[in-house]
């Protein structure tokens, strides 16, 4: 199944799901901070679009609302929006990995880690 491309209001309520599990309309609203908490009835038709998109799935009904869980995962939404990224730089890393080191968001522990997967995916392709 294709990841399906979300918003930044869709990845903040997918977050919530992805921490919290299966979570109500409110349970998601209740998750931004109260002085950026959008209107229940945005979360609600923000909820509806992640359906159809086949990112959420209602799980069940309790009292008059429905409770959803996440179909895709946390990493594959990630993977799709650094693939959309990359495409923005022609597929090259090098400007995005230029701009993490020079805000000080990419650090020496960050390329050492990435230097060990590197060696480790070489040697499983062997």
């Amino acid at each position: 199944m294709a990841n399906p491309k979300l918003s930044k209001l869709e990845l903040k309520i997918m977050e919530t799901v992805w921490s919290k599990g299966i979570s109500s309309i409110r349970e998601m609203q209740d998750a931004f901070p109260a002085k950026d908490r959008p209107a229940y009835t945005t979360v609600q038709t923000t909820v509806y679009r992640l359906e159809v998109k086949k990112a959420l799935r209602r799980v069940k009904k309790v009292g008059n609302f429905h409770v959803f869980e996440a179909m895709i995962s946390r990493d594959a939404a990630q993977r799709r929006l650094i693939d959309e990224l990359l495409g923005i730089f022609g597929g090259r890393t090098q400007p995005m990995m230029m701009h993490l080191i020079e805000s000080g968001k990419l650090t020496l522990d960050d390329v050492k880690e990435a230097e060990k997967m590197l060696q480790k995916l070489e040697k499983d392709r062997e």
